[in-house]
């Protein structure tokens, strides 16, 4: 399906040169894609001319240091376009060499099929974010912008004071997540966000008409509370220069520019159509549009040296921008030392003194029982003085998760505080939180809601463990423990899903001090992303002194057993750890020694030693785990498994648990039954 091709607009005073380095960007992406016989040329070739502009005349950045602190922030949302990106980091001085455009969508490449970043290691420099999942790239330049907003305020304009630009489609315009952002970006006012849509009217399917129509894209967001512009030519530079420098002016809200493209242009059969999207556009269809464009047909991956020599000054200035900001950063740090050594230790992603200290200890005769949500609240309290860039909230559920930053104000409209008020909003508050860390790394934050609503964060989380990134994700009421609010609002298979995802640290903690060294664990420098999932009913508070820091290691031992050996092994995660402790009663009342374990952490787990994992989940003693999720994954460490794999139902959560098998009675007839089945077994 074609469409309409909006007349080429003129180009700048350097109009031939100019051209030249747009042709040139077009040709690398199409012989990149067509050499892998993989990718998606049409945008690439769109949207270069607004690259070229970006890169040479409007991004603060410097390709011999892609991370100084202050630079620009550009976000491709449209991560499927990613030769783009590749291309002008190339031509414009970063550590990315043609041989590796040439490797494109290769093993070990440094060009991936999508963009990707991991935090403490580059992959690609210039690449500020891993995107492709559509909408996540544009959330997380919403918790750039807040992150940006939020330092610039702390720290003063002289140290912190930029943009983030995007690039963004109609398929990340399309799906949801991108609709809460920006709502969430409309209401905060920032100010900050340049956003350049690619409205080339194609999806893979065909012509957006097939799905993307009687919707004015501008007037959404107009009633977001953003600032709106359209460029209806692509190739006018003159044109998309004056609406940039319209959304850099636009100091109160964020601003999308609306940039007609065609797709895959100049390419002679394709442009304009679906078939330019998301294939290699054919050796045929290249060589045709190199004739077009006046390159060698037969040549691949050629820069022509006029190109080098425009594109040289890019690091000449970024070096100079780099150099202005060093001087003023010089200068700041003489007159405000204290908080340079707070920036310094931020930036290392270390606490201030004192924050292990600070850790709270709950004594079971002054705090018999607590819910594991009130007892991260009051970590965080106790804290957070010690964590002077951690920014984060709840999606509108701060009365029930309770952990809010103590005596500070929101952040909002006009205020930038380190409480956020994320709304009804958990996909976009999701991807925001990676986009605040994304920032730097200097903000540590975190988002909470309901465990059994992670399936909105989902994509997020993913990605926040895919990057490695330092964030928190918390969850509470944890289990059909919720009770009347029913399965809707009842976790089962969440515990399973989340430690599916590779490099996310899942913590389920059994008490308040489990609570506290879970909290421990996640602030450690280094940690990628971890979860704590909190309940809402109260559990019995185990002596500090039990506790330890066996929740470091994942599991430790809460009780061995009554007699000289172990007969069984019990072992439980959260709210299921009082309920071992009472079948380990039941049961040694009968004569038979049960060792509990808590087993709040599989992943700190798998990390300890043999030797130490033997010693807490012995080989050959029959082992019976006990958890109010599904089953799935239990059978890696127990022989059999108490657990819920149902929907749960509604009724006071007490109620729920027992009708569900959550007891002392069933874990203990369990344990019977499985020792007897591997005695049975033994003495076949």
């Amino acid at each position: 399906m074609s469409v309409e091709i909006p007349e080429k607009g003129s180009l700048s005073q350097e109009s031939d040169l100019d051209q030249l380095c747009i042709d040139t960007i077009r040709c690398l992406a199409m012989d990149a894609v067509q050499k892998a016989n993989s990718g998606h040329p049409g945008l690439p070739m769109a949207m270069a001319p607004v690259a070229h502009l970006l890169y040479t005349r409007v991004l603060k950045h410097n390709p011999a240091d892609p991370d100084w602190p202050d630079r620009d922030r550009f976000v491709l949302s449209a991560g499927h376009g990613s030769m783009l990106l590749y291309s002008i980091l190339h031509l414009t001085g970063y550590d990315l060499p043609l041989s590796e455009l040439e490797r494109f969508r290769q093993w070990d490449s440094r060009t991936p099929g999508h963009p990707e970043r991991v935090l403490g290691h580059v992959l690609t420099p210039g690449v500020e974010t891993t995107t492709g999942p559509l909408g996540q790239g544009f959330a997380n330049g919403v918790g750039m912008a807040m992150a940006e907003r939020f330092l610039r305020d702390r720290y003063g304009s002289e140290v912190m004071d930029h943009r983030i630009f995007s690039i963004c489609s109609d398929g990340d315009l399309m799906e949801g997540v991108s609709a809460e952002a920006a709502s969430l970006a409309g209401h905060l006012r920032l100010g900050r966000l340049v956003y350049l849509y690619d409205d080339n009217h194609i999806t893979i399917d065909g012509g957006t008409a097939l799905s993307f129509t009687g919707e004015d894209v501008e007037a959404r967001f107009r009633a977001y509370g953003w600032h709106t512009l359209a460029v209806e030519h692509v190739n006018d530079l003159e044109e998309l220069q004056a609406a940039i420098d319209a959304g850099i002016a636009e100091e109160e809200r964020p601003t999308l520019i609306r940039v007609r493209s065609i797709i895959g242009y100049p390419a002679p059969h394709k442009q304009g159509t679906s078939k330019a999207h998301g294939s290699a556009l054919g050796e045929d269809e290249v060589r045709a549009t190199k004739e077009i464009l006046g390159f060698d047909p037969d040549a691949h991956f050629v820069v022509p040296d006029r190109v080098r020599e425009a594109y040289a000054p890019c690091r000449d200035r970024g070096a100079r921008l780099q150099a202005d900001w060093e001087d003023r950063f010089a200068g700041w740090k003489d007159e405000q030392p204290q908080l340079a050594a707070e920036w310094k230790r931020a930036w290392a992603g270390q606490p201030e003194p004192g924050l292990e200290a600070a850790l709270p200890r709950f004594d079971p005769e002054e705090t018999p029982k607590l819910a594991t949500r009130a007892a991260a609240g009051k970590v965080l309290d106790a804290v957070a003085s010690h964590l002077p860039t951690m920014v984060g909230g709840s999606a509108d559920l701060a009365g029930s998760t309770l952990v809010i930053l103590p005596g500070d104000d929101a952040f909002g409209p006009g205020t930038t505080g380190r409480t956020v008020h994320w709304g009804i909003r958990e996909h976009a508050m999701g991807s925001a939180v990676n986009g605040l860390v994304l920032h730097g790394g200097i903000v540590r934050p975190y988002g909470a809601t309901f465990l059994v609503f992670s399936d909105y964060m989902r994509p997020a989380v993913r990605l926040s463990a895919l990057m490695k990134l330092p964030v928190i994700w918390i969850y509470t009421h944890d289990s059909v423990g919720v009770g009347e609010d029913g399965p809707t609002h009842q976790p089962i298979e969440h515990y399973a899903a989340l430690r599916a995802i590779p490099g996310l640290t899942v913590f389920r903690p059994g008490d308040a001090n489990e609570t506290a060294q879970a909290w421990r664990a996640a602030l450690e420098p280094g940690r990628g992303p971890v979860c704590l999932l909190l309940t809402r009913q109260n559990l019995p508070t185990i002596p500090p002194d039990v506790v330890g820091d066996g929740p470091l290691k994942g599991a430790y031992v809460r009780a061995e057993g009554s007699g000289d050996g172990t007969d069984a092994i019990i072992v439980a995660t959260g709210s299921e750890v009082g309920v071992a402790m009472a079948a380990h009663s039941k049961l040694s009342d009968q004569g038979v020694s049960v060792r509990v374990v808590s087993m709040p952490c599989w992943e700190l787990f798998e990390e300890q030693g043999q030797e130490y994992q033997d010693s807490v989940l012995t080989p050959g003693i029959p082992t019976v785990s006990v958890e109010a999720g599904v089953s799935m994954g239990w059978s890696k460490w127990a022989d059999a498994s108490v657990a819920i794999d149902r929907f749960g139902a509604s009724a006071p959560g007490d109620v729920v648990m027992a009708e569900l098998g959550i007891t002392p009675d069933h874990v203990a007839a369990t344990v019977l039954e499985t020792i007897e089945r591997r005695s049975g077994k033994g003495s076949a």
